[in-house]
Parts: C-alpha cells; structure tokens; sequence
C-alpha cells in the first residue's frame, strides 16, 4: 500500500519515486497548491478504494502523513 502511495505521488509531481521520503511536505518540499492536492486525492481514492475526509486534509502535510492516515482507514475495515 505504501509503495502503491509512492507511485501516485511521484506520478503527480513528476518525482523519481526513490526521491521521495515519508518526510517530504507537499507544499514546501514538493511545491504542491491545492489543485495539486486534489487531484492526488482523487487519484488515492481511485486507485485504494477509500476515501479521505475533506475536514482530514489540512492535517495531512507529508507524504508520511498520508501513508499513516490512509493505513489507519485500511486497518479500520
């Protein structure tokens, strides 16, 4: 699932994926506006099968912040 996460991200932000790390903050690291955050989670949900809360969003500042978050959905169901 991680891996899965690692894929759509470096896919979005045009990133070899071995560049990326959990501590990677979408806006200051990968420049990403809100645009860019909306389709990536679109593009999660799709590809996972869940869905994440809008009100979640503001907390999700790292790529390790949505690999956590999305592992707890999974471990829930």
């Amino acid at each position: 699932m991680k891996n899965k996460v690692l894929e759509l991200i470096s896919e979005q932000f045009d990133k070899d994926i071995d560049e990326l790390t959990e501590e990677m903050s979408f806006v200051d690291d990968l420049n990403a506006d809100s645009v860019d955050i909306v389709e990536l989670v679109m593009s999660i949900e799709d590809e996972l099968g869940v869905a994440i809360d809008d009100e979640e969003l503001n907390g999700l500042a790292t790529i390790g912040d949505v690999i956590e978050y999305i592992e707890d959905i999974k471990a829930e169901k």
